[in-house]
């Protein structure tokens, strides 16, 4: 802490980066005998930014001339302004992150984020790059005024700017909130794989458009979940037990989904999957992907014929929040420590129970209360919401043989 007579001095270096830029310095500022304030420091595509607030009770002046003379020596420029004041002198840190994700950002899209948070008030603390594939990530951290409910203002003007301007913003309390996840749950149909699981076994049945239309209504809430499942499944009815095998061998996997589970579990999260969709088929992707656990319903098989019904008790919207409570309580993980992830109106319960739930390509039901929504098909798209950076994953790829990335185009195709 510096003492009351001493004068502030906010030195700014930019230029080149290269090694000792840094030492030179601070050797500078050891000479001049000041204390260290703040310091931040920042590359951009090889361009240095080091910004170093110190206090001194020397002639500013005089530690001004010295640290010009310095930085010359190496080629840098140098801003120095006297008396400055120390703007986070009160704060403990950024109390959000705001995560911008778009394919791509535009100027005009980070301004207007930009803008809609100088509107109510929050200010922008620093920015980094988290992503450049599949999708283009943005991480402000940001500090909002401690007024009000600040969260749900901040969150609702976000989301209402997302909607407007075409780009994904998520919002996360900052700190130890944010890296203490632990558990993720991720439902299945539509969200862990590409299309629905009862459509796919409707459609060996010659039923594939009647059974798409009542999913549809039930993912858009319009109709009780258990009602529609049994429907659905009662179209079923006479299929030779061998079509669950062949349609556990089409299901096609969200891009981004084996990257998602890999990362997660090298990072210690446990991770699963809450379907309303079928044990029989999930079992699959538990074995292939590694998942740590799996609830889902039951189909009714007698003599080698599905019977069109579900055995024992339904995993309908509550019982998807249910089962991610007991995998958390299983595991000594509370609640505030899970995150969900889903895409329909039967998820809603599941990722209000979640400290935090992401609505994936969701409709209108669940995006009004999930916590944030991504639009983006791609899944890992969760993990730079989580703070997990693209250089991150693809740093522990190659320790494992080889960086993955497939051309977007074959991902779109």
């Amino acid at each position: 802490m510096s003492t009351p007579n001493a004068t502030t001095v906010l030195i700014t270096v930019t230029g080149k980066d290269k090694p000792g830029v840094t030492s030179v310095l601070f050797a500078a500022l050891t000479r001049h005998g000041v204390d260290i304030v703040d310091v931040e420091q920042v590359v951009i595509r090889g361009r240095l930014v080091l910004g170093v607030l110190v206090a001194t009770e020397r002639d500013p002046e005089e530690l001004q001339e010295a640290v010009e003379q310095a930085m010359a020596t190496i080629g840098m420029t140098v801003d120095i302004e006297i008396g400055a004041e120390d703007g986070n002198a009160t704060k403990l840190g950024s109390s959000h992150v705001v995560v911008v994700l778009g394919q791509p950002v535009t100027a005009r899209q980070f301004s207007s984020v930009a803008r809609g948070l100088a509107d109510i008030g929050v200010n922008i603390d620093s920015i980094r790059r988290v992503a450049d594939y599949p999708v283009t990530g943005l991480e402000l951290l940001v500090s909002a005024p401690e007024d009000g409910d600040v969260d749900t203002v901040l969150t609702s003007a976000m989301a209402d700017l997302s909607a407007t301007i075409g780009v994904d913003v998520a919002v996360e309390r900052a700190g130890l909130s944010r890296r203490a996840k632990r558990l993720v749950v991720f439902d299945v149909d539509s969200t862990l794989i590409q299309g629905e699981v009862i459509e796919m076994l409707a459609a060996k049945a010659g039923c594939e458009q009647e059974v798409r239309e009542v999913t549809e209504q039930a993912m858009r809430g319009e109709i009780d979940f258990e009602e529609s499942l049994r429907r659905r499944v009662a179209v079923l009815e006479g299929l030779p037990e061998s079509v669950l095998g062949e349609v556990a061998a089409d299901l096609e996997l969200t891009p981004g989904a084996r990257t998602t589970i890999r990362t997660l579990r090298r990072l210690g999260y446990h991770t699963g999957v809450v379907s309303g969709g079928f044990t029989q088929i999930i079992e699959q992707l538990v074995d292939e992907l590694g998942l740590d656990f799996a609830a889902a319903n039951e189909l009714e098989i007698v003599d080698g014929k599905l019977t069109g019904r579900v055995l024992g008790e339904i995993v309908d919207r509550p019982g998807k929040a249910k089962a991610l409570r007991r995998f958390a309580e299983s595991f000594g993980v509370p609640a505030a420590q899970c995150v969900a992830v889903g895409d329909g109106a039967n998820d809603i319960d599941m990722l209000t129970a979640a400290g935090l739930g992401v609505a994936f390509n969701a409709k209108p039901a669940l995006r009004e209360v999930a916590d944030t929504a991504l639009s983006h098909p791609f899944l890992d798209a969760v993990l730079f919401v989580l703070g997990v950076t693209r250089a991150e994953v693809e740093a522990a790829d190659a320790e494992d043989g080889g960086i993955r990335r497939v051309p977007l185009e074959t991902l779109h195709a």
